[in-house]
């Protein structure tokens, strides 16, 4: 089976490949389908995803609901994870903590960046995450707590 940074790379080589792999993560996990992310970087170390802005992630104050901008952080760390551990490695996130730091009117990218992150000790690492508008403002962030285990 081939590995997720290797899909992606893969994707990349045909038109709206992007698109075809972002699409694919949501039919390989639902949930993260319900807030339509696109990836529009993938590789170690770090990942973006951005979504629209649309009715079905709103809320009633017609801003970007706190559980859609969750959903794109745990998707953004956990692909990073992912792409960034060791051959063979498993994880699993076990821990969120967010912050809401303003209202989120536009469209947003989440940032997952693991720069300075030991991948390749077992416990506990956490993956710190930023939610950005369009005004390259931050609206939300995160910080994962991801549990890995190495092969012996």
């Amino acid at each position: 089976m081939m590995n997720s940074l290797a899909l992606y790379r893969k994707c990349l080589q045909f038109p709206f490949g992007s698109h075809i792999f972002s699409w694919g993560v949501g039919f390989i996990a639902p949930y993260f389908s319900t807030i339509r992310a696109h990836f529009d970087d993938l590789r170690p170390n770090h990942v973006q995803v951005s979504i629209k802005n649309r009715r079905s992630v709103r809320n009633h104050f017609k801003t970007v609901h706190a559980i859609a901008m969750c959903n794109m952080a745990e998707l953004a760390g956990g692909m990073m994870t992912d792409v960034s551990i060791p051959k063979g490695s498993r994880w699993i996130p076990c821990g969120m903590t967010v912050e809401y730091v303003k209202k989120a009117k536009t469209d947003l990218r989440a940032v997952a960046d693991g720069k300075g992150i030991d991948w390749t000790q077992d416990g506990n690492v956490v993956v710190p995450v930023k939610v950005y508008d369009k005004n390259d403002e931050v609206v939300f962030t995160a910080d994962i707590t991801m549990n890995l285990k190495h092969k012996k």
